[in-house]
């Protein structure tokens, strides 16, 4: 059986009454080769009961992959890569399961690594633009806005948006390497997965990280209620940028 050309993470923890099977059902995947990669992250209500009926199913939907006891965001989605990698698809990625960014975002991302090879890794970015529909509120804007500097800094690479549950990227030796290691943080992890990549492009010539990152602004996302990020948890990134910095920047 040939490999899928597109397999995308998606990371569930207590998702029962949440996750959108009827979504993932309807979504045309055929037409982009997609399968997905729900990985249950010690769930403990009916999450992993729910995906396996979900797959069990939807024939050609996708797998499941159940961790068994709950590790954060960061462990799920970076086992999930792994084993999307293990498939043999070109491309792997996550998605929030919130489905925030619509599954319909999708084939945009995948157009990006088709038509620019020297991609490796794109990134939606949350801007509100004319003619996009991107609800969020004030508080988490502006909020977001404080740490994307942060962030960029932290890097010493503009980004505008670090923090968007969609990214895709290009399968490859690299890509497994970032990887194989645990992260070291759990609520930025997306900014380490930034770092881990700059830090593997050191003394490679030709092109810069910057040219090998593409933010895709989004024609559409929804701040969905529910979503377990608190304020809290901003100040609390603070400290995880540092740790990132300590560990891939500053060396």
């Amino acid at each position: 059986m040939a490999p899928p050309r597109l397999v995308v993470v998606v990371p569930c923890y207590n998702e029962e009454s949440r996750l959108d099977t009827a979504a993932f059902r309807a979504f045309d995947r055929e037409a982009l080769g997609l399968r997905f990669c729900f990985v249950d992250d010690g769930s403990g209500d009916g999450t992993l009961a729910l995906l396996q009926r979900l797959v069990d199913e939807t024939p050609g939907l996708g797998f499941v992959v159940a961790l068994g006891t709950n590790h954060g965001k960061a462990e799920a989605v970076r086992r999930g890569l792994l084993a999307a990698i293990d498939t043999g698809a070109p491309y792997v990625g996550f998605w929030d399961a919130d489905l925030a960014t619509p599954l319909d975002e999708l084939p945009r991302f995948a157009a990006v690594l088709d038509e620019r090879k020297e991609v490796e890794l794109v990134i939606g970015s949350r801007v509100r633009l004319l003619g996009r529909s991107i609800e969020r509120r004030a508080a988490r804007h502006y909020l977001g806005r404080v740490f994307a500097t942060g962030a960029s800094m932290t890097l010493g690479l503009a980004v505008y948006d670090t923090q968007c549950g969609a990214k895709l990227f290009r399968s490859t030796p690299r890509l497994r390497g970032l990887l194989a290691e645990p992260f070291l943080t759990s609520w930025v992890f997306d900014v380490e997965i930034l770092a881990r990549f700059k830090r593997s492009l050191r003394g490679e010539p030709g092109l810069t990280p910057a040219e090998r990152v593409y933010e895709l602004p989004l024609r559409r996302w929804t701040d969905v209620p529910g979503s377990k990020v608190r304020p809290w948890d901003f100040v609390r990134s603070g400290a995880e940028l540092f740790r990132i910095w300590n560990a891939y920047v500053r060396r």
